[in-house]
């Protein structure tokens, strides 16, 4: 076993956590990061907006209200109140179900929407305001990062949705804090979350919809967690190290691999949210290299009948997700199997030179010069990416001439110094809150949302972001 990572030597994780949680304050949040969890917040809203539009998004909160409590909480654009847990499910499902959400490259996770949903829901539950939200938004964003992190992509590996599991943490950090817990009740609401946190990614077979409840049922569970705490409940209190705990039973034998080390280091000073990165392209986060390097590539395309071969080059880890198997990926049948799919994407790119959501329409699944061109892509490893710091790629295309065409992506548009900027993040704002609101409704929740002090009362934003 790697001695470097015991236990004994890296102290309580959740010990650390909770610590850090409990103390961090909206005013010792530095403006960087308070500046970069608002454009987060704003993305995961308009995506919750946008979902409704989609047609997973009925069957889906009707099964989420048809087994609901009655309650206050706010469902975002819809007239549906829910008690907080239910909302947050429901939240959660809407930020994710397009695959459009954040994600911090190393760690492999989607963070907002494993931490926003609670934050909103507990948040208007008990009367809190803006700047105690968006604290306890940040502690649950490092929680959940930091775990990421520290096991190198190993939950993928191992068959795990890495969000699934870690928002059943840091929607019990998050719930908790709001709450008023004390640290060591934080490191209660760990505890049981080790008890919940799930998420297999089977849903890769066919395109189910599972995906799209993970994080939605992590707020749940860490809300639950954080509410049988305070109510005096006995937990676990070494949820992430012990024996038979959360590292030892989802990563098994890959277990001795964890830098266990990692997640408490730097906490309050080295803040991980400011590498998350959100997404440009409305599909899985491994795919970006790869499409970015196609729009660059299709300018140069006079005529895609010419095009003969595509070889895309993609991390190595992410290939099993995304490019097999390889029959079944050239042919999607369905928007959520496309978004996993680096024929598809790749393919779209390089005839449209976009790639949106109306590439995920039954209209652009069917087109048959997309499909065909699908057929023409082959993937294999890239050699030297720096995955899963970004997540890279680079495309090829070989035409009838004999002219070979590549263009390489080692950073993915979103990510690092090639961050989206305010204005960018505005715009995919009002793209994708816009799909079903008005455009002056979409100026003023966009205004309420960046206009609002650590003063603002969370309420007043959740009755703008109903029906």
């Amino acid at each position: 076993m790697n001695t470097s990572n015991t236990s004994s030597q890296v102290g309580n994780i959740a010990s650390a956590l909770a610590d850090f949680a409990a103390g961090l304050t909206a005013s010792e949040v530095p403006e960087a990061v308070w500046t970069k969890s608002v454009h987060h917040i704003v993305d995961g809203i308009g995506l919750a907006f946008a979902s409704h539009q989609f047609p997973f998004a009925a069957p889906g909160l009707a099964g989420i209200a048809a087994a609901a409590g009655v309650g206050e909480g706010t469902v975002i654009g819809s007239n549906r109140r829910l008690a907080p847990r239910d909302a947050a499910m429901a939240n959660g499902f809407l930020m994710h179900g397009l695959d459009f959400d954040d994600t911090h490259p190393a760690s492999i996770v989607h963070p907002t929407v494993a931490c926003l949903p609670t934050a909103l829901a507990v948040g208007e539950a008990t009367g809190t305001n803006w700047g105690e939200l968006v604290a306890a938004y940040v502690a649950g964003m490092e929680t959940c990062i930091r775990l990421g992190q520290s096991v190198n992509g190993g939950f993928h590996h191992a068959g795990f949705h890495a969000t699934g599991l870690l928002s059943h943490f840091s929607a019990a950090v998050v719930a908790g804090k709001l709450l008023g817990l004390r640290a060591e009740q934080l490191v209660d609401a760990q505890g049981i979350a080790a008890s919940t946190a799930s998420g297999v990614q089977v849903f890769l077979e066919n395109g189910a919809w599972t995906k799209r409840m993970h994080p939605g049922w992590g707020a749940l569970a860490g809300i639950t967690a954080a509410h049988m705490v305070q109510h005096g409940f006995a937990a676990p209190q070494r949820p992430y190290e012990g024996r038979f705990g959360f590292f030892e039973t989802h990563m098994q034998a890959h277990a001795n691999e964890v830098d266990m080390a990692s997640i408490a280091e730097g906490l309050g000073s080295r803040w991980t949210i400011l590498d998350t990165a959100i997404k440009p392209y409305p599909v899985c986060h491994f795919i970006h290299g790869c499409a970015e390097a196609a729009l660059q590539l299709h300018a140069l395309i006079r005529d895609p009948s010419q095009v003969q071969a595509i070889r895309c080059e993609l991390p190595a880890a992410t290939i099993p997700i995304v490019a097999e198997p390889a029959a079944a990926k050239k042919l999607p049948r369905s928007d959520y199997e496309a978004k996993f799919s680096t024929p598809f994407v790749v393919a779209a790119c390089l005839l449209r030179g976009r790639f949106g959501l109306a590439e995920l329409n039954d209209e652009s699944l069917r087109d048959p010069s997309i499909l065909a061109m699908a057929q023409r892509v082959e993937c294999v490893e890239e050699q030297g990416s720096q995955f899963p710091k970004f997540f890279s790629g680079a495309v090829t295309v070989r035409l009838a001439s004999g002219e070979v065409l590549t263009r390489r992506v080692p950073v993915n548009l979103g990510s690092g110094e090639r961050a989206l900027s305010r204005e960018d993040i505005v715009a995919k704002f009002r793209g994708t809150a816009g799909i079903g609101l008005e455009d002056a409704r979409v100026a003023r929740v966009l205004d309420l949302l960046l206009s609002a002090t650590p003063g603002t009362p969370v309420r007043t934003i959740a009755a703008a972001l109903r029906g």
